[in-house]
């Protein structure tokens, strides 16, 4: 088992999973030195591979995004629409436990998609990215999305290889979701409250979530959007696209 989430791991060399596997007996808790001890070298093992990855796109000219945020906020969404705006070419790897479903989704539009399915894993690592990178025409593109599994807890711990990091949060989620997953949003440069036109619905101070949002990471980007205000996507292909020829 993963300790610090909970997923199932195996070892690295049997190409099923990207995880060290050492063997835990007797309900380990995280503060035990052992424990302890083999988080760092998942963790280490992950960083090298992730290191990895970045300089991979680098050489391509490729800029990495990784996308995160609880399921059902958006994301393959987002994806789709940003295909109908954007000005630079993009993949993408698509993470999720089961099914082909989100790759499907963008393949039927157009785009170059590859699925990642990670069975138990709760978050995608650097190591299932690496396989999803050789799967992609990484020569044609400008982007490489990378749409983890939706979760607000364990993909804030692992660096996927990407070069920035865009954590979605919907108005449905409820107002808490900001300061209950600090490290999630403390990882973001860009953060979407999305499906902003559902607010006259819900009970959401979008105000008060951006100051939630701040107080936690002061120079944090952000942006509100809905899929019915497509100058909305359109500030976020911008958005990317700035970054990308910052670079």
């Amino acid at each position: 088992m993963c300790t610090e989430c909970g997923c199932s791991i195996s070892g690295v060399e049997s190409g099923e999973h990207s995880h060290t596997h050492e063997h835990l007996h007797d309900n380990p808790q995280l503060n035990d030195t052992k424990t302890v001890s083999v988080i760092k070298k998942i963790l280490d093992k992950n960083d090298h591979e992730a290191e990895h990855n970045r300089r991979h796109l680098e050489d391509k000219g490729v800029l990495g995004i990784n996308l995160m945020s609880s399921p059902g906020s958006g994301k393959t969404t987002l994806i789709e629409y940003l295909a109908d705006v954007a000005n630079f070419k993009f993949s993408v790897v698509e993470g999720d436990l089961e099914t082909n479903r989100d790759a499907d989704r963008l393949k039927a539009k157009g785009i170059e998609a590859v699925q990642i399915q990670t069975g138990s894993a709760c978050h995608l690592d650097a190591f299932m990215v690496h396989k999803g990178l050789h799967h992609l025409s990484l020569d044609n593109i400008d982007v490489c999305f990378v749409e983890n599994v939706g979760n607000l807890v364990c993909p804030a711990s692992y660096d996927v290889g990407t070069h920035l990091n865009i954590v979605l949060v919907s108005v449905p989620e409820g107002e808490d979701k900001i300061a209950k997953y600090p490290v999630m949003f403390r990882h973001a440069d860009l953060i979407l409250i999305t499906k902003t036109d559902l607010l006259p619905y819900f009970k959401y101070d979008i105000q008060s979530q951006k100051a939630d949002a701040r107080r936690i990471k002061p120079n944090v980007d952000i942006l509100e959007i809905n899929i019915n205000d497509i100058d909305s996507i359109k500030a976020v292909a911008n958005w990317i696209e700035f970054k990308r020829k910052m670079r």
